[in-house]
């Protein structure tokens, strides 16, 4: 079983849902001991509830589901034996930068670097990797284990193995991917959400 990467955010605590959900061991990564603490609190509070309700996804139970979850707060041990990173820091350039920079150093060249950036264009993102053919931005729609849809955004310098692998991760684990044939400023769900939400401004008006 392939071991999945992220960080603990509410982002990354909905995709390490999805993704155990999937069947996935997944670590959680973060600096702070507390915040990841906090993340499986929060995650096991609403697992429980999604089960009560009868939302839970998966074919595991929600115990099973827990147990694919460890948490981590060095990063060499973090990415040991993973297979796809998704990063999920907030939206500050210089600091994607730098944690893609890190994980450039130490990373093989079979592991997939994936962001969950909304905005930022790949080519900010990951130019002058050494690794740079294995990065992709996979941007969920928030939350993730709400809202399937997933849109895949390659780097000029992608390889395309890297995005056909994504795909069929996303499509595996339950989301709805969609492939861009390339980057284009604020993406594709961005620019026709925000065109829906200013015509419903002005309908209200």
């Amino acid at each position: 079983v392939d071991i999945y990467f992220l960080f603990s955010g509410l982002i990354g605590r909905s995709w390490a849902m999805v993704f155990a959900a999937g069947g996935f061991k997944v670590k959680l990564y973060d600096i702070a001991q507390q915040q990841l603490t906090s993340a499986l609190e929060n995650i096991r509070k609403q697992m429980k509830e999604l089960e009560e309700s009868g939302f839970l996804k998966g074919a595991l139970s929600v115990e099973q589901q827990l147990a694919l979850i460890t948490v981590c707060t060095d990063l060499k041990a973090a990415i040991e034996g993973a297979t796809f990173i998704q990063e999920c820091t907030p939206e500050n350039l210089e600091l994607k930068r730098k944690i893609f920079g890190q994980l450039d150093l130490i990373v093989g060249d079979n592991v997939i670097l994936s962001s969950s950036t909304s905005c930022l264009l790949p080519s900010k993102l990951f130019t002058g990797l050494k690794h740079v053919k294995q990065c992709i931005v996979s941007h969920p729609v928030n939350p993730p284990y709400f809202v399937p849809l997933v849109e895949i955004v390659p780097h000029p310098e992608t390889d395309p193995s890297t995005t056909e692998t994504t795909y069929a991760l996303m499509k595996k684990i339950g989301q709805s991917p969609v492939k861009l044939n390339r980057e284009i400023e604020g993406f594709v769900l961005n620019r026709l959400q925000y065109a829906v939400i200013s015509e419903a401004w002005r309908l209200v008006g």
